[in-house]
C-alpha cells in the first residue's frame, strides 16, 4: 500500500537576478546535474523542454545508481516548472517570484498528492536509510541545489 500521509518538503532562496535570467537557467532541466547533489545526468526526450516533455534522470548516492523517468506537468515561463516522477509519484517544482529589489525568490518543493509508491517506500526503507533520514537528505539537497542555482544566476 502506498504511503499517503506525506508532508511536502520545501526550500527557498532569494537570488539577485531578475526572473527572466533565473528562468533561463532553471527551465532547462538538463542543468540539474550541475546543481543537484543526487542527479548525475538528465536526458530530455523529444525536443525543447515544455509541458508534456519527458525526461530520464540518472541519480546517484554513494555507490547506488538508479534511473527515474519524469514528465513536465507545468511550464509557465518565468513563473513555474514542475515535473512528476513516474516511479515514486512525487511532484517536484520550482516557483519563481519577483522580489521588490528586482531579484527573484525561488521556491523548490516536493509534494506527493497521491502518496508515494509502495515500491519506492520499500526501497527507501531498505536501501536509502529509512524515510526520515532520506527526507532530511532531500531537504538538505534542496538547499544545496538552490545555492548552486543562485551562484549560477548571480555570476
Amino acid at each position: 500500500m502506498p504511503l499517503t500521509d506525506v508532508a511536502p518538503i520545501e526550500a527557498s532562496i532569494d537570488i539577485a537576478a531578475p526572473p527572466a535570467r533565473v528562468w533561463g537557467l532553471l527551465s532547462d532541466l538538463r542543468n540539474m546535474p550541475r546543481w543537484s547533489p543526487q542527479c548525475r545526468k538528465t536526458f530530455v526526450r523529444g525536443g525543447p523542454i515544455r509541458q508534456g516533455s519527458k525526461l530520464v534522470n540518472i541519480n546517484r548516492r554513494g555507490l547506488l545508481v538508479w534511473p527515474t523517468q519524469s514528465m513536465v506537468t507545468e511550464f509557465v515561463p518565468e513563473q513555474k516548472i514542475a515535473f512528476r516522477i513516474k516511479e515514486n509519484w512525487t511532484i517536484w517544482s520550482f516557483t519563481l517570484e519577483p522580489t521588490t529589489d528586482g531579484g527573484t525568490r525561488v521556491v523548490q518543493r516536493r509534494e506527493a498528492p497521491k502518496g508515494i509508491s509502495d515500491v519506492s517506500v520499500r526501497l527507501t526503507k531498505t536501501v536509502l536509510g529509512g524515510l526520515d533520514e532520506f527526507t532530511t537528505e532531500l531537504q538538505q539537497g534542496m538547499n544545496q541545489t538552490l545555492a548552486r542555482i543562485k551562484a549560477d544566476a548571480e555570476r
